[in-house]
């Protein structure tokens, strides 16, 4: 259906309510943000989590095209979105760079904290804004926390960060740099100790706190905006590869094209391919099973962004409902597409590359027609930054030396 709302609609959110995935019949009010997942579908195995509805017969004409004076970021896609009730840092609108033969990269280092969980982090922070909340609390030790602090700061809201050891020195410099309570504890410590928080302090948690994964009610809305751009720019690719860890990236990413398809502006969603560490791999195996999420045994990976041992429910609809494909890719495979990269001047983290890498993995004769490879954050996030080896001094007047490393010797 195509809207036929003037242009000069007001930008105001259009969302009307929640819904459960394990059953969209299941139905709650916007407010409050359900943080637990589905009361009434969810069971002591899986947690289903909630998306946002929204009145699609209101959403503005020429809202998708292209036309000056609009503004940037997610501003433009509020009608879209929960209401933007936090102020925003200018996420979003990252460029799309062509590698050649049809492939773009989607680079998210643009994003105001160098990775794409700003987009989700704008959205989850206002959630607290309209709740009330005077802090957020998350559990995060890489991208998802630096984000949090930084949308935190913004909004005048405290912010926890409960984190394991060997944070990223980038990461630890935003976390320091925005004023955020940083809480070391082991990894499988820092859930209860979330839950404890949000109990006793009425924080307001923007990352998961169920057994399987389901994240922030209003999350992965922030991330359909990286469809909608890719569709603005690029129309409907054949296919799009996401670095996998909880599959909230890849849901937002499927819902924003299928959103397209409900107004009327596309046929279709392009496949979608999930790509995780082969260390772990929850989304493969539940695909693999046929469950709606589970949990498994991680092994060595220098993905840790992305090294999840549980999964939760909408990545199992994302790659159903794209008639997509898990991938599991291998440390070698993501610092090869790394390398690729940053050949082409673009420096991602490890676990950035890995759509790349499942790109490369499946082949180019699998695809056919433009295919997306998101790229999810700056390679000054990888842990391993500070022990990169560093060129010795060169003796100016050892013009043989020079020679030899100018010429590749």
């Amino acid at each position: 259906m195509t809207s036929q709302v003037s242009p000069s609609a007001s930008q105001a959110s259009l969302a009307i309510g929640q819904r459960s995935l394990g059953d969209p019949s299941v139905r709650f009010p916007l407010w409050p943000p359900l943080t637990s997942g589905c009361p009434v579908t969810s069971t002591d195995s899986v947690s289903y989590p909630v998306e946002v509805d929204y009145a699609y017969d209101e959403v503005p004409a020429g809202l998708f095209t292209t036309a000056p004076g609009r503004p940037r970021g997610h501003e433009r896609w509020a009608p879209l979105l929960p209401p933007l009730r936090a102020p925003g840092l200018g996420e979003g609108g990252t460029p799309l760079v062509p590698l050649g033969d049809g492939l773009w990269i989607k680079d998210e280092s643009r994003n105001p904290t160098w990775s794409h969980k700003d987009r989700i982090n704008r959205v989850t922070v206002s959630a607290a804004v309209g709740a009330g909340a005077q802090g957020i609390v998350v559990a995060s030790s890489g991208n998802h926390g630096a984000s949090a602090a930084a949308y935190a700061a913004r909004a005048g809201l405290r912010c926890v960060v409960i984190g394991s050891a060997g944070r990223p020195p980038a990461v630890d410099a935003f976390l320091r740099a925005y004023g955020a309570v940083v809480l070391p504890v082991p990894e499988d410590a820092r859930w209860p100790l979330l839950r404890r928080i949000v109990e006793r302090f009425g924080y307001h948690p923007v990352s998961n706190v169920t057994p399987t994964h389901t994240g922030h009610a209003f999350g992965p809305e922030g991330y359909k905006t990286l469809a909608y751009e890719i569709y603005t720019e690029l129309g409907v690719p054949a296919a799009v590869f996401l670095p996998t860890g909880y599959g909230e990236l890849l849901f937002g990413v499927w819902k924003g094209f299928a959103e397209l398809v409900t107004l009327g502006l596309a046929d279709r969603v392009p496949r979608l391919y999930s790509c995780e560490p082969e260390a772990g791999g929850p989304l493969a195996a539940a695909v693999r099973d046929g469950v709606p999420a589970t949990r498994v045994p991680v092994g060595e990976t220098a993905a840790y962004a992305i090294d999840c041992a549980v999964g939760g429910y909408r990545g199992v609809v994302a790659l159903r409902e794209s008639g997509g494909h898990p991938l599991l890719v291998s440390d070698q495979r993501m610092a090869a597409a790394r390398a690729e990269l940053a050949r082409a001047g673009l420096w991602a983290e490890l676990s950035a590359a890995a759509g790349l890498a499942g790109y490369r993995q499946l082949g180019q004769a699998v695809v056919e027609g433009p295919v997306v490879c998101v790229s999810t954050s700056s390679g000054f996030k990888d842990r391993d930054l500070l022990d990169s080896a560093v060129a010795a001094d060169v003796d100016p007047e050892d013009w043989a030396e020079v020679e030899r490393r100018v010429g590749g010797g």
